[in-house]
């Protein structure tokens, strides 16, 4: 009857392990993809808080394949959340909804200790985040 026990648990430690395994793999690779900005305006290194491509065209088609590539995963397909992380779409537009925009963009989110969201900043550069909010300001909502 021990036997038995054991390859019961064994079994189920095996089930329960597949489990995680797809539920941690569900989000796919959550690895930054970089993002080619060569076709944009050089903007400098210090952080901008204005967004410099604003309707740029060129921008919008990088920061739309940017933002499906980093972004969409946890703050949903065409900017529209499933409740992950805010539903990017209701951000202000001008002035203050830039700062706000690529003051998490490049510092990330975090509370009690807890990343909701890492800071991108450094790892996709600030051309790719002012691209990616012009696509998002294409999909702005009330």
């Amino acid at each position: 009857m021990r036997k038995y026990g054991r390859i019961a648990f064994l079994s189920a430690a095996c089930v329960l392990a597949a489990s995680v395994a797809s539920s941690v793999l569900a989000h796919g690779n959550v690895t930054p993809q970089a993002v080619d900005t060569s076709a944009l305006p050089d903007i400098g290194e210090a952080w901008l808080k204005q967004n410099p491509y604003k309707d740029n065209a060129a921008a919008i088609k990088i920061g739309e394949s940017a933002y499906g590539q980093n972004c969409a995963r946890c703050h949903g397909l065409e900017a529209e959340s499933g409740g992950i992380a805010p539903d990017l779409r209701y951000l202000e537009l001008g002035e203050s909804g830039d700062e706000w925009f690529i003051e998490r963009y490049q510092h990330g989110s975090a509370h009690d200790g807890k990343v909701y969201m890492p800071p991108m900043g450094d790892v996709l550069g600030q051309k790719a985040g002012w691209a990616i909010r012009s696509w998002l300001e294409t999909k702005h909502q009330e």
